[in-house]
């Protein structure tokens, strides 16, 4: 009876080989590769164009950039746009999911009303957002009357402050449904018959989402919170238009964006290469930090 049993995980294990193989495949040539490509390119003095081989320079890549004044100020840059994107997205998204939840009627066009803007792509989103900012638009004209303010121009497009805000906005505008999705179906996983036990307990909804819904959605918030700082973290394309249309690039400059500006317009790609890794390193300590610190464990009712 053994010697069968094992026989059948041999062949069960033989099939889960077959299915996964194609998908490490396709990570390790798109995603693992590239990373492996980059780290060896950023020891190297290598131009995209120049026919002569590349020269070893060991960290000196890595060296410039520490004492680079631009390169600290697109990880400010960065820090600032993720800061003001990431707050609002975790903590907005999770309360439109519960109020989403709490109506009684409606519940599916909320969510694609919602989720509607995540399909759109990053560029469909900035450039509708760049008509909202122009000077005539609706930004503007909002702006005005909550502030009573009229015919005044608040410089969305051309303000360093104001220039970081509209970045922020847009993200936010785009990626809040795909997160209120998300937080909904954590929601729905929670049976409704501890919300009763609490009910006749005479919990409100107030301790009931504190002491039931917030600890059993744990794992969905660790999910979101490190979906959307990786997000945060690699903006790119809405920061790149709004610099093509005439806004100050100092402001918004980050790291991607800087990556792109030196490895394709100055064609330093051994430098470009370097920020790409020290952009991983942060990705990676900022996705650690979360784990280690929250702990998520699997949930059981």
């Amino acid at each position: 009876m053994k010697k069968k049993y094992s026989g059948i995980e041999k062949k069960l294990s033989r099939w889960g080989w077959t299915f996964v193989t194609p998908a490490l495949l396709f990570f390790s040539l798109f995603s693992f590769y590239p990373i492996v490509n980059a780290a060896y390119t950023s020891l190297f003095r290598k131009k995209i164009l120049s026919l002569k081989p590349p020269t070893f320079i060991g960290l000196k890549n890595y060296a410039y950039l520490l004492r680079s004044d631009d390169f600290w100020n697109s990880i400010r840059a960065t820090f600032a746009f993720t800061l003001g994107a990431f707050l609002p997205l975790l903590v907005v998204s999770l309360l439109l999911a519960v109020l989403i939840l709490s109506v009684k009627r409606g519940q599916k066009f909320l969510q694609l009303a919602y989720y509607a803007p995540a399909v759109l792509s990053s560029v469909v989103a900035a450039v509708i957002w760049m008509s909202i900012f122009d000077p005539r638009g609706l930004g503007n004209q909002w702006l005005n009357f909550l502030l009573n303010t009229p015919g005044t121009d608040h410089k969305w497009l051309a303000d360093s402050f104001m220039v970081q805000l509209s970045t922020i906005l847009v993200y936010f505008w785009k990626y809040i449904g795909y997160f209120v999705v998300i937080f909904i179906a954590g929601l729905a996983a929670i049976p409704g018959s501890l919300y009763e036990a609490a009910l006749i307990d005479g919990a409100d909804r107030w301790q009931s989402f504190w002491r039931i819904t917030f600890p059993l959605l744990k794992p969905t918030v660790v999910l979101v919170s490190v979906m959307a700082m990786l997000q945060c973290l690699k903006t790119f394309s809405t920061q790149y238009l709004f610099v093509q249309s005439g806004s100050p690039q100092a402001p918004i400059n980050v790291i991607t964006l800087n990556i792109y500006n030196t490895g394709i317009r100055d064609h330093m790609i051994g430098r470009s290469s370097a920020m790409s890794i020290i952009l991983f390193i942060i990705m990676l300590f900022f996705t650690w930090l979360q784990f280690k610190t929250t702990k998520a464990d699997e949930v059981s009712y």
